[in-house]
């Protein structure tokens, strides 16, 4: 077993494997010269680093982590890897309305974490 902490250790790497995924989806959006098909064949290779990460992290975290506080905490991570993403690369600032609305489904996640 890897020496990061079991809780710690599939945050980190779905945080990895969201970083590959949102580039996947969007980082073609500035090379709008760039042909489809090899968008496609581009994104499918980051997608495979994605599932590199993301399939493992989900068999570690399962050790401590239910599968519905793991997809749960998997869409707040991409949330926050698009909102990075959207500012540093594609240079679209987040505006208030979006984060209003990214912060209410992170706000839903308390529910799945928290014990009734």
């Amino acid at each position: 077993m890897p020496a990061l902490s079991p809780y710690l250790l599939p945050i980190a790497m779905l945080v990895g494997s969201n970083v590959f995924m949102t580039t996947a989806w969007y980082w073609h959006l500035r090379f709008k010269e760039v042909p489809l098909l090899s968008v496609i064949l581009i994104s499918w290779v980051l997608a495979f680093f994605e599932y590199c990460l993301a399939v493992p992290a989900n068999r570690y975290g399962n050790a401590v982590y239910s599968a519905a506080q793991l997809k749960t905490m998997q869409e707040v991570i991409t949330l926050l890897v698009f909102a990075v993403f959207s500012i540093v690369y594609l240079k679209e600032p987040l505006t208030w309305a979006q984060g209003g609305g990214f912060a209410l489904i992170a706000a839903g996640a308390v529910f799945v974490f928290h014990k009734f």
